[in-house]
Order: C-alpha cells, then structure tokens, then sequence
C-alpha cells in the first residue's frame, strides 16, 4: 500500500472539492473515500455538565479525517479511564466533507518515461479533511468540576495531534 502523504502537504485551505451525491449524474467526485472518524458524540449524551471546554484553532487550517480519529481516540481513552463512561461528553465539531487529491507520480527505475507530467494535474482522491477558520471550535469536552483537570488534560491531547495551533477556553454552563 502507498505511505500517507504529510499534513503538511494538505494544510492549505484551498477551493473546496466537495460534490458527492447519491445520483451519479449530480456526482462530480467519482470516487470518495470512506471517513475514518467512528463516532461524533461520546461519554453521557443526555446529562448536562457544569463545565464546557473548547478547543479552538487559531489559524485557517485543513485537518485531516485521520488527524480528527488519532485526537478522538487519545482524548477519549484518557477521559474513560479517568471518569468512566459516563463521567463526560465528548464532541467533534467539524465535519471533513473536502476531498483531498493527490497526482500520483513513479518513482524509481523508468519512472521518468512513465509520468505524464505535472500541467493542469487533477489528481485522484485520497482523503478527506475538515476546512477550519480561525476561532472555530474543532472539539469540545463537557465534564463536572470534580474532573476539570482531566479534561484539560484531554485537550491538550487533542491539541497534539492538531496540524495548527489552537487555544483551550474552559467556559462555566
């Protein structure tokens, strides 16, 4: 299978590639590749919590899907194992509907008589990522003041695995 391009080679917000649809004919993406991310909403959906934390980007920012899944399963982990399963709510706010492309060029022997160049390249698809503006909240952690360390610490989780820089605000509900 091919490595996994860097994020930074997608961090640029760029026109959005997005027309998927069920009908062909209205479907301009013939392929879409299938989101990594499982789960939007976890933890206690129905309770509500005393303390509501964000984490928000501080730039214009492509995130991948797969960006968004390693900062869910992180924070995640470290929040069940803290307060138990019903001790928090976590959300991801944003949803990847860009598609990322990418012009497959050969490498090695021959590969230069078997490249047809870079000009007007579209590319085929190869991911999705989430088009985030500066002061957007990217996700956010409801927890009770018992375990407002613990989610401080989950974002800082989530902040690391964050192609951008991005700021914690902890607000009172």
């Amino acid at each position: 299978m091919a490595k996994l391009r860097k994020g930074v080679a997608y961090r640029k917000i760029e026109r959005p590639y997005t027309r998927k649809s069920k009908y062909r004919k209205k479907n301009l993406v013939r392929a879409t590749p299938h989101n990594l991310i499982v789960k939007y909403e976890m933890g206690d959906l129905k309770r509500k919590f005393e303390y509501r934390i964000d984490v928000n980007s501080k730039e214009a920012v492509q995130i991948r899907h797969n960006a968004l899944e390693a900062a869910r399963k992180s924070s995640n982990r470290v929040l069940e194992k803290k307060t138990g399963k019903t001790g928090f709510k976590l959300k991801i706010r944003v949803y990847p509907h860009h598609i990322l492309r990418e012009n497959p060029t050969a490498t090695g022997a021959g590969a230069d008589r078997m490249s047809t160049g870079m000009k007007k390249s579209f590319g085929k698809p190869i991911g999705l990522a989430a088009q985030v503006r500066p002061g957007q909240t990217i996700f956010e952690v409801h927890v009770d003041k018992p375990h407002l360390e613990t989610g401080k610490m989950a974002a800082k989780r989530i902040i690391s695995k964050m192609p951008c820089k991005c700021q914690i605000l902890v607000n009172k509900n």
